[in-house]
């Protein structure tokens, strides 16, 4: 049952990829692009988390950890950017 539910949400994760490319390409500004994008960090790190959990390996939580970094680090910084127009002060 355990590995009919970790398919499933795999699948779901996978479509909600899919959508958040697409959303990527047809945004109608720059603002929805950069939600798209972090909306699509945030699923990458739900898939690798549930590869991990898969395959029984911590490498995929330490990737999750590392993308989270990243991810977390370059919305903020084009936050900052959108906001000011410069991202060093």
């Amino acid at each position: 049952m355990i590995t009919w539910a970790l398919n499933f949400s795999l699948v779901c994760f996978g479509l909600a990829l899919l959508m958040n490319v697409y959303r990527i390409f047809r945004a109608p500004g720059v603002p929805d692009r950069v939600l798209a994008l972090d909306t699509m960090v945030i699923n990458t790190i739900a898939v690798l988390t549930l590869l991990g959990i898969i395959e029984g390996t911590g490498v995929f939580f330490e990737a999750s950890m590392l993308f989270a970094m990243v991810g977390f680090v370059s919305t903020v910084a084009y936050a900052k950017f959108m906001l000011r127009g410069d991202i060093i002060e």
